[in-house]
């Protein structure tokens, strides 16, 4: 068993309620490990909670999640030499510190743009804009919402879908959705909006975890 592969086995070992989950969060995994292997930049949106849980889905991607990465040659020694000698000492040592990052982006983070959107065009285009100007073909959207309701949501996936990049959806149970808008949704049970982003987390742990050992080879 690989050691991205592990992150999987045990995310199902230790939440079996997840077991009916299991084939769409493979698909989640590779669709995110694939989008970061060629390039792509992962964004991400949700409503609420699942605003948060966007933003935290992001942090595991930007920086270091569960493995060192470590920056390699020529940019390291870029690095190095250029923050040292703008920063002296303090810059080495910042040098020294800096990770790989993957290319991700919240669509829930910019206060001033989200709230000019819903002003100027209404809040079902929050997502829906930034995506026009952010999105590319080949990034992957992943959207987040416990209902799978939400028109801003429904509304960036539809627009992502029209440029081209793979989109996801972390939901709840018994969502209707229109067909063809998601290439791959995660399905989690439970009975109200905590419930179902309790197990939202530990699924997109895994995911990153997956696609950050995946990367490291």
């Amino acid at each position: 068993m690989t050691e991205a592969e592990g992150h999987i086995v045990r995310l199902l070992a230790r939440r079996p309620e997840l077991a009916g989950a299991e084939s769409s969060i493979r698909s989640l995994a590779g669709l995110l490990a694939g989008c970061l292997r060629d390039g792509g930049t992962i964004l991400a949106c949700g409503n609420g909670g699942s605003a948060a849980d966007a933003d935290h889905m992001v942090c595991e991607l930007a920086k270091g999640f569960l493995l060192p990465r470590p920056l390699q040659n020529p940019l390291r020694d870029t690095l190095v030499r250029t923050l040292e000698r703008t920063l002296g000492p303090a810059g080495l040592g910042l040098a020294r510190r800096l990770q790989v990052g993957y290319r991700a982006v919240s669509l829930c983070s910019n206060s001033a743009l989200l709230t000019a959107i819903a002003n100027d065009q209404g809040p079902d285009a929050v997502f829906a804009q930034q995506i026009l100007g952010l999105g590319r073909k080949g990034d992957l959207l992943v959207c987040l919402s416990t209902s799978g309701k939400s028109m801003s949501v429904l509304a960036a996936a539809a627009t992502a879908k029209s440029l081209g990049l793979s989109t996801a959806l972390l939901t709840g149970p018994g969502a209707a959705l229109p067909a063809g808008l998601f290439d791959v949704v995660v399905s989690v049970p439970g009975t109200n909006a905590g419930e179902i982003q309790d197990l939202h987390r530990p699924v997109y742990h895994a995911v990153c975890a997956f696609a950050e050992a995946v990367r490291a080879g």
